[in-house]
């Protein structure tokens, strides 16, 4: 009978960056290694049609930033315990092979009705991150999203701008899309409210 894998109980970023996790995607929370489950089908469309959206956006410009699926982002509070995991990210900064995404400026997470109380978590972590500009929540359940930008003076919101319908405008990369399209094939609707 094969041994059970041990999955360390606690670990530093660090340690966490050089482990050789087993077949899932990981996230380190408050020192604690965590796996993250498996998107939706619709959740997985959703994120490839942003992906897709982002990645000619970014490209038509000759802009120098780019997405990337699934890049790992340090934190700057409490960084020796914490590597987050979102959905999509954009940086201007050469992408390295290894570690970290370096100076996100956005960061997308996709709402799945399952994980919205580790998603905010996540969310609101991210304002920890000085580059970072707008973080942006897409519903995966219903047509709509939830925007939050540091403000002027540096700030950040207490509560996230939430859309329902029109444009989506990211202002940190020049993108405005219609907020319906990025749903694409997916058959959900618009809930009042």
């Amino acid at each position: 009978m094969e041994a059970a894998l041990k999955i360390p109980e606690t670990m530093t970023t660090a340690e966490f960056l050089a482990w050789d996790a087993p077949g899932k995607l990981w996230q380190l929370i408050e020192g604690t290694p965590r796996a993250t489950a498996p998107p939706s089908p619709a959740h997985g469309a959703i994120q490839a049609e942003i992906a897709r959206l982002l990645g000619n956006h970014l490209v038509e410009p000759g802009s120098p930033c780019r997405f990337i699926s699934t890049p790992g982002v340090g934190l700057r509070a409490r960084a020796r315990q914490n590597f987050r995991i979102p959905d999509l990210g954009v940086t201007c900064l050469p992408v390295e092979q290894e570690g970290m995404l370096q100076e996100p400026v956005l960061l997308i997470e996709i709402l799945s009705p399952t994980n919205k109380a580790e998603t905010w978590s996540n969310v609101w972590t991210y304002t920890t991150i000085p580059s970072v500009r707008e973080i942006l929540i897409v519903r995966s359940d219903e047509i709509g999203a939830e925007l939050v930008r540091r403000q002027a003076d540096g700030t950040w919101p207490e509560q996230a701008l939430a859309l329902r319908e029109g444009e989506l405008t990211l202002e940190n990369i020049g993108f405005s899309y219609s907020l319906a399209d990025l749903y694409r094939g997916i058959p959900l609707e618009r809930r009042s409210g």
